[in-house]
């Protein structure tokens, strides 16, 4: 398989996203091969995580522009689930699928046009280093750089019969801090403010935001709080997500959270609300439709949809009013466990799918319009 060395090396480097180093140094080694390809580097250094890195292709004034998008960084820590290995049929490793295999395709589609004598023109990839930790930092830098672009394609795994996704739910991660007052439970169990039995209000009031008809979700995933069974709670802690796939749903929900939040339940308690959302809802529109049935008369074959509930940097790009499509990496599964694998020959038909594009791209400098 003409992808198997180089996807070898990306795997064989830890970038676990809290391992700076590893990841810089996957960035570095994919960088030199975008590189080879003519394109140039921009590098935004960072000091605790993973640098950010764009690869330009060479512009065209006034021609629209294709952003591909993937993140460097994986899940695994040192020396937990590390190394490459394959068999008949799978390759298997941390990032086979999530997502250095999507890199690889994404490269060696490129690859294949540099070879057949196509210049790279109006195409760039930019690799962010924490997509697996939130793209807390990185989100910033993608949605400046939206602005410049007609078009993105995101490497993520592709779906079990190859499907490309269009539509990932929002989400958002907040935090509810609650102060009580802490009293001897047996002697002045009256003059306590109980910040647990308040945090126990708001859970249930939180969840029962839920509408599973309409695909949102509250879940408190985390609770903590008080000092021990003889003293009435000083404080408690609820860490809680929000999924949605209607920014109708996101108003209501962000609305109603609020209230819940800032209603005090057990007199005498004050809580405060953090965080936010981290990534809006990818919704298709009909611009995305449009893409799909262009690149089916581009490859004269029908292409598969799906819609998911995870969330992806594609989010943040389709949020930014950019036309996008994720899923074309590799298919996959075990992402996130020490299972991960990716099917060999999804490899090949991905390749090949995003050169066909890509080549179309450059020729027309339009998808779909």
């Amino acid at each position: 398989m003409p992808y198997i060395n180089e996807l070898k090396q990306l795997v064989d480097i830890n970038s676990y996203t809290n391992n700076k180093h590893g990841v810089d140094s996957v960035g570095v080694l994919f960088g030199t091969w975008l590189k080879n390809l003519g394109m140039s580097e921009t590098v935004y250094d960072r000091e605790l995580i993973g640098n950010h890195r764009l690869y330009k292709g060479r512009h065209e004034d006034g021609a629209k522009r294709l952003l591909l998008l993937g993140h460097i960084d994986t899940v695994f820590p040192p020396d937990t689930f590390e190394h490459f290995k394959e068999d008949e049929a799978w390759v298997y490793g941390p990032g086979v699928c999530d997502m250095k295999g999507g890199l690889i395709v994404a490269y060696k589609a490129l690859e294949a046009l540099k070879k057949s004598g196509i210049e790279i023109i109006n195409i760039d990839f930019l690799l962010v280093s924490d997509e697996e930790t939130g793209s807390d930092d990185s989100k910033y830098l993608s949605r400046e750089l939206a602005t410049n672009y007609d078009y993105c394609l995101v490497f993520e795994a592709a779906g079990k019969d190859m499907e490309v996704v269009i539509g990932r739910k929002g989400v958002g991660t907040f935090t509810v801090d609650i102060k009580g007052l802490a009293k001897h439970a047996g002697n002045h169990y009256a003059e306590g403010i109980d910040a647990n039995l308040e945090a126990a209000y708001k859970l249930q009031k939180l969840v029962a935001l839920t509408d599973l008809s309409k695909n949102t979700t509250v879940n408190v995933g985390k609770m903590y709080g008080g000092i021990g069974a003889n003293t009435i709670s000083p404080s408690a802690h609820l860490l809680f997500e929000l999924r949605y796939d209607k920014i109708k749903e996101k108003e209501r929900v962000m609305a109603e959270i609020e209230k819940i939040v800032y209603t005090t339940y057990v007199k005498g308690t004050t809580s405060r609300l953090g965080g936010g959302i981290q990534r809006d809802v990818m919704q298709a529109s009909d611009k995305t439709l449009n893409f799909i049935k262009a690149i089916e008369k581009i490859t004269n074959k029908p292409l598969k949809t799906e819609k998911r509930g995870g969330v992806s940097d594609a989010n943040i790009l389709s949020a930014c009013g950019v036309v996008t499509l994720d899923g074309f990496g590799p298919f996959g599964d075990g992402d996130h466990t020490a299972d991960e694998r990716a099917s060999k020959s999804s490899f090949i038909s991905r390749i090949a799918l995003t050169q066909k594009i890509l080549a179309y791209f450059i020729r027309y400098n339009q998808i779909g319009e």
